[in-house]
């Protein structure tokens, strides 16, 4: 009996030591907004808005501002790269599955503050929450 109280005793240093030491660094969440909270964002700091959807849904419509880095592209990990880590960035697509996917890439790239439109741009395209181009 004596000897499971110091094995348990054991694990249970072992489990603190563990979390006091786990790596940290990247301490990054990933924020779902809205389009309100979206323009307030833009607004008050200095982001970079990313349209992850491909070149012709972008052509269609989008975001003022935003530069388009489809996610799906060969050449998706390397234009990330240049985007500035220490800067917010936004993110959207057309529903939401695409920008979530490009957030976790990019928080395990190390980016510190990563927002997410929620439910892409096809959910807010209709409304007047949001300035988006449309092509003529």
């Amino acid at each position: 009996m004596k000897n499971f109280g110091l094995i348990g005793l054991l694990l249970l240093s072992i489990c603190l030591a563990w979390s006091c030491t786990n790596d940290r660094s990247n301490t990054a969440e990933v924020k779902v907004v809205t389009a309100e909270e979206m323009e307030t964002i833009l607004e008050l700091e200095d982001v970079q808005l990313v349209d992850v959807r491909t070149a012709e849904e972008y052509a269609e419509i989008h975001i003022p501002n935003a530069q388009n880095i489809d996610f799906n592209s060969p050449t998706f990990d390397e234009d990330v790269e240049k985007l500035d880590k220490k800067k917010p960035v936004i993110l959207y697509c057309k529903s939401g599955g695409r920008s979530a996917k490009c957030a976790k890439k990019l928080k395990d790239a190390g980016f510190k503050k990563i927002y997410d439109l929620e439910g892409g741009i096809s959910k807010w395209q209709h409304s007047d929450k949001i300035k988006l181009e449309r092509k003529s």
